[in-house]
């Protein structure tokens, strides 16, 4: 098994959930309501646990600790999509990210538990309970908000336009594409992209919201080779302010 390629495949996805987990976390405090107030903050714990998992597995295959790799690494170093370093903006924005990032991801899980390489397997098996309740809280309220005023649905649609391309930056393939392929360490980024297309498609049927052909929209993506918009490295200052100031610190 090639190594590199095992290690890209879990840097992408313990980044893009070390991000996007600080973000809904920014949401603490803030949410419009009580409820969503308390859901992004868990779902921003599961999150962050999850990477701290990932990266862990990437400690036991020769890289630095969990600490180091989360926190004194530059933006031109993270191999996470530029979806989820955007800012947060309203919870139109948000609960879109939510909808599209999180769909893929459950999608992206449930593929590795046939994963040829058994500490992914295994820890997939281990938080898809938590992944179920992710998806299933961001399709309710796509699902509730999309269909509800005149309002809510064009902040919606709005988002959903501005997000798309970002999204599409997600399936970005690896050099090692190939090769997690054929080794069975994953099903790769073409066989994701499908699945979720079908997914979201069948969620945003059953709302008034429009999803334009994905065909002509051009993705946003660079961020997987360490090519970033200028919110992630505010980001990554913020994150590792405590790290800089106590690196004893434990999550």
């Amino acid at each position: 098994m090639n190594q590199e390629a095992l290690k890209e495949l879990i840097y992408k996805m313990a980044d893009d959930l070390l991000i996007l987990g600080h973000r809904n976390s920014e949401w603490t405090g803030l949410g419009p309501l009580l409820e969503e107030d308390i859901a992004f903050s868990s779902m921003a714990q599961d999150k962050i646990g999850q990477s701290y998992a990932l990266y862990q597995m990437l400690h036991e295959l020769g890289e630095e600790t969990p600490d180091t790799i989360a926190f004194t690494r530059s933006a031109g170093q993270f191999h996470n999509c530029q979806l989820v370093e955007l800012p947060n903006q309203e919870y139109d924005f948000s609960l879109v990210r939510h909808f599209l990032f999180d769909t893929a991801d459950f999608l992206r899980w449930e593929l590795l538990i046939h994963s040829s390489y058994e500490p992914l397997a295994l820890l997939a098996k281990k938080i898809r309970g938590e992944l179920r309740y992710h998806t299933l809280h961001a399709n309710t309220w796509i699902k509730q908000l999309g269909s509800a005023t005149e309002e809510s649905i064009s902040r919606l649609q709005n988002s959903l336009e501005v997000a798309m391309p970002y999204a599409l930056g997600i399936f970005e393939e690896s050099p090692f594409e190939k090769e997690i392929i054929s080794t069975g360490l994953f099903a790769g980024e073409v066989e994701l992209k499908k699945r979720w297309l079908a997914k979201i498609e069948n969620t945003l049927s059953q709302t008034q919201l429009r999803l334009t052909d994905v065909k002509l929209m051009p993705a946003i993506s660079g961020g997987r080779i360490g090519h970033h918009t200028e919110h992630l490295q505010p980001l990554l200052d913020e994150m590792s302010e405590v790290f800089r100031l106590d690196p004893k610190a434990e999550w």
